[in-house]
């Protein structure tokens, strides 16, 4: 009989190395937010969500003592603030790591677990078919895919950071957002492969930038209010989503969602000081969902409100 698994988050190594699966097919296992919400007794404050795949939701929940159903879905999360114990069990085999900034729990699709943790919990928690993982193995060019490893309150800086940033974008303006949070998931899939996969990826670099003729098409896509979803832009290029980002960042120094970033901020400054409209009605026009959210994105790039803008350059 094998001993149990004891390992604490400090020491920063994995831990059951393998999921706890039952013989069920994926499409029998229940979605993950609906799963999520019966354990968790809540619903998220926030969640978002990918037509073509992914969801992020940002919960704050009490203590759970209960068992995680499997889910359809790999859960990642990570915490954005306090600390809190966590104890997985898996068959034989217990977890036990601590919740706190900067690591990161990961729920294999298909896994089941117990999960005992004492009192309240701030996460991040991002839903990631496996579908994306295989695109991401195949843009890797690896020869195969490893299962994902189990992981309690694990050490990864890189992933939570990406996770929070994910999170950031769940208020704010919606077509921005969602470009952002498919390139963020993009990328998270590509880090879950090279950092918490049976078998590390490979990655193959790309060499050059777009061509000029896909470059001005992906602009003008990005400047229109069409669809500039990361699968638009991509399939303009006849590239993928991965390859897509990396040869635009080639060609123009930006991701594509921090070019459309800068592009909303030009139109935005070119509003506030060239008309009257008001703060509201530049940041509907922008597609923020608030007055608020359009300030608080102004004043991250600028440093400065609308307003002190506007009564500084007129």
């Amino acid at each position: 009989m094998s001993k149990p698994i004891l390992h604490h988050a400090s020491e920063g190594l994995p831990v059951a190395p393998k999921a706890h699966r039952r013989d069920l097919p994926i499409a029998e296992c229940r979605p993950a937010d609906e799963e999520m919400s019966r354990v968790l007794k809540t619903a998220p404050l926030r969640m978002a969500s990918d037509p073509l795949g992914g969801a992020i939701a940002h919960w704050k929940h009490g203590a759970l003592h209960d068992v995680v159903e499997p889910m359809a879905d790999h859960v990642i999360m990570t915490y954005p603030a306090g600390t809190q114990r966590l104890e997985r069990r898996t068959g034989k085999s217990v977890a036990i790591g601590t919740a706190r900034a900067g690591v990161v729990t990961i729920i294999p699709a298909g896994s089941s677990a117990r999960w005992d943790i004492p009192g309240p919990v701030n996460v991040v928690q991002l839903y990631l078919p496996h579908k994306m993982l295989e695109r991401a193995a195949g843009e890797a060019d690896m020869a195969a895919l490893g299962d994902l490893l189990e992981r309690t309150g694990h050490p990864d800086l890189i992933t939570s950071r990406l996770l929070m940033s994910a999170a950031d974008t769940l208020e704010g303006s919606a077509a921005l957002d969602a470009l952002f949070r498919q390139q963020l998931t993009d990328l998270l899939a590509t880090r879950l492969l090279a950092a918490h996969a049976g078998t590390p990826a490979a990655l193959q670099p790309t060499l050059g930038g777009l061509a000029p003729t896909a470059l001005r098409r992906a602009i003008e896509r990005l400047r229109s209010d069409g669809d500039v979803s990361l699968a638009a832009l991509a399939a303009d290029a006849d590239l993928s989503r991965f390859h897509f980002c990396r040869a635009f960042k080639e060609s123009t120094g930006l991701s594509p969602h921090a070019w459309l970033r800068q592009h909303r901020l030009e139109r935005a400054m070119n509003m506030l000081r060239d008309t009257n409209e008001s703060i509201v009605s530049v940041a509907a026009a922008l597609g923020y969902s608030s007055q608020t959210a359009f300030a608080a994105a102004f004043r991250k790039l600028t440093g400065e409100t609308p307003s002190d803008w506007r009564r500084r350059v007129r």
